[in-house]
């Protein structure tokens, strides 16, 4: 019965969790769907077709609304898993603090403009010879922009002096591979970043939110508890 007892508790915990972030699940649910139909298809369709939905200069140059948004719903490599934990851990954590609206526009920002620059940084380089023109065709499809650019607005979830520690790790960890042997993609995320941090006027005020709800916990109110973030 006691067993019983706690998986009840535990359901309820996790049920709680996941109804304060809704748009992270749902678009968990999503890509769970596309994976499962990315695993049905053979490899030479797949390619093809997740090319179509691809957010490369060919497609961007056609259908950049399209791309834009149907890149965003599948994930290259057909893992899945993974991203349970970094949506819940990152995702599911800014839009419980933020709320659906300013986290979908985090997302939103870090996403498209990222792909945007990315893809323009890329164009440079064709025109200038450093990259082949087989590179306008080239697969990217994922929510890898999103993540960064939420991942780096919790900054300023997080307390100080803990903050600046999370907010080296992010740069080193997205800016180590610029200085290797950098790709578009790394470029990309470099910039989805810099965007989550320069999204800071979404996040003003919500401060206040966090410290009501710590003062919560501290004096039994019944408050939620606003959690934190580990890098």
């Amino acid at each position: 019965m006691k067993r019983l007892t706690g998986v009840s508790r535990v359901g309820r915990a996790v049920w709680a969790y996941v109804r304060r972030a809704p748009g992270t699940y749902v678009w968990l649910a999503v890509l769970f769907v596309t994976t499962v139909a990315l695993h049905h298809m053979s490899p030479e369709f797949e390619q093809d077709f997740l090319r179509q939905r691809s957010t490369n200069i060919h497609e961007l140059s056609r259908h950049p609304v399209r791309v834009l948004v149907a890149s965003a719903m599948w994930i290259d490599g057909g893992h899945w898993v993974p991203y349970v934990a970094l949506y819940s851990v990152f995702h599911a954590q800014a839009e419980r603090w933020l709320g659906t609206a300013r986290w979908l526009a985090v997302c939103a920002a870090a996403h498209v403009l990222a792909t945007l620059i990315s893809e323009g940084a890329l164009a440079l380089a064709i025109e200038d010879g450093l990259a082949p023109r087989s590179s306008v065709n080239t697969l990217d499809v994922g929510v890898s922009y999103a993540l960064a650019g939420v991942a780096a607005v919790l900054v300023y979830r997080i307390r100080s002096p803990w903050r600046y520690g999370y907010l080296a790790g992010l740069l080193v960890f997205f800016g180590a591979p610029l200085l290797a042997a950098p790709t578009f993609t790394d470029f990309g995320h470099f910039v989805s970043a810099l965007i989550g941090l320069g999204c800071y006027p979404l996040v003003r005020g919500r401060e206040r939110v966090r410290d009501r709800q710590g003062a919560g916990r501290g004096t039994g109110t019944g408050a939620t508890p606003a959690g934190g973030v580990r890098p």
